[in-house]
C-alpha cells in the first residue's frame, strides 16, 4: 500500500497555513510535506504535527530570496556561504521535526558564470550537503523542474539529476521524482521507473496539463502508481497539485484510482 502525503502549500489552501495540519488529519492524511519551514514558527509546526498525529516527511533547503525570483542557490558560486548556512539551518529543523529527507532546489543558472563553473559549483555544494546530511542520518533529494514553469532553472530532466547523482556518488543522495515536471519535459515514466527506480526516494504527483489532481489530464499517473506498487516502492507519494474545485472534492481521485489514505 502506497504511503500518500499532502503538500500543505498546495492542498487545504482554503484555510490559513497553520490550520492546514488539522484539515489534513481530518481528511484522513497521516503524512504531510511542506516547501519551506523557515518563514514559520518551527515550534508551532511541531505542535501542529503532534496535535494532529501527523508525520512531516519532506521540506526543501532554503531557496534564497524567493520573492525576488531565486529558486535555490546551489548553482551560484557567490552564494556558497549562504548555501552552507542553509544546510545547518535545515538539519536543525529536521531534527526538531523528525524529518528524514530534505530536497535541494538547484536554482537558476547565473548569467555571469560559464556552464563549467555552474556545474562544478553544484557538484561541490550538493556533495557537501550530502556529507553533512549523512552525519545526521538524513537523505538529500535533488529535483528536476521543467523549464516551462520555471524558466532558467538549471536541472530540468531526470537524466540531468541522475548524471549529478552519479558524479557526486553519495549513498544518501537520491532523485525526487515529480510526475508533473517529467510530463512537462516529455519524459517517459516507464523509462524512468525501469532505469532509475533504485534512485527514487520521494515522489510528487499532479496531472498535466493544469497541474491539478490525478484524472484531470493525460498523465499516466494510474500506471505509475501501479508500477510503484509492483516494484515495492517504500517512500512517500505526495499530492503536490492545484486542487479543483477545492481540496476535499479533489481527493475523489483516490477512490476512482482504487487507493485510500
Amino acid at each position: 500500500m502506497l504511503k500518500i502525503a499532502a503538500n500543505l502549500n498546495f492542498l487545504f489552501c482554503e484555510v490559513p497555513f497553520m490550520e492546514r495540519f488539522a484539515s489534513a488529519a481530518k481528511a484522513g492524511f497521516q503524512f504531510v510535506e511542506l516547501m519551506f519551514p523557515y518563514d514559520y514558527n518551527v515550534r508551532e509546526i511541531e505542535e501542529q504535527l503532534n496535535k494532529n498525529n501527523l508525520k512531516l516527511v519532506l521540506f526543501n533547503l532554503p531557496p534564497g530570496n524567493w520573492a525576488e525570483g531565486e529558486r535555490g542557490i546551489a548553482v551560484d558560486a557567490a552564494r556558497k556561504g549562504d548555501f552552507r548556512k542553509g544546510i545547518v539551518q535545515a538539519i536543525e529543523i529536521a531534527k526538531q521535526l523528525g524529518v528524514e529527507k530534505i530536497n535541494c532546489l538547484a536554482g537558476k543558472k547565473t548569467a555571469y558564470e560559464s556552464d563549467e563553473v555552474v556545474w562544478q559549483t553544484l557538484v561541490n555544494n550538493v556533495s557537501f550537503a550530502a556529507d553533512e546530511f549523512a552525519k545526521n542520518n538524513l537523505k538529500l533529494l535533488i529535483e528536476p523542474i521543467n523549464h516551462f514553469d520555471m524558466p532558467g532553472f538549471y536541472l530540468n530532466t531526470t537524466g540531468q539529476v541522475i548524471k549529478l547523482l552519479q558524479e557526486i556518488n553519495r549513498s544518501n543522495a537520491f532523485l525526487q521524482y515529480d510526475i508533473y515536471h517529467a510530463e512537462r519535459e516529455g519524459e517517459k515514466h516507464s523509462f524512468i521507473l525501469e532505469n532509475y527506480f533504485t534512485k527514487i526516494a520521494h515522489i510528487q504527483i499532479a496531472d498535466n496539463p493544469g497541474r491539478n489532481q490525478p484524472g484531470t489530464g493525460t498523465a499516466e499517473i494510474k500506471y505509475v502508481l501501479a508500477e510503484l506498487d509492483r516494484l515495492g516502492y517504500e517512500g512517500y507519494v505526495s499530492m503536490e497539485y492545484k486542487p479543483v474545485p477545492d481540496t476535499l472534492t479533489s481527493l475523489n481521485w483516490l477512490n476512482e484510482f482504487g487507493y485510500r489514505l
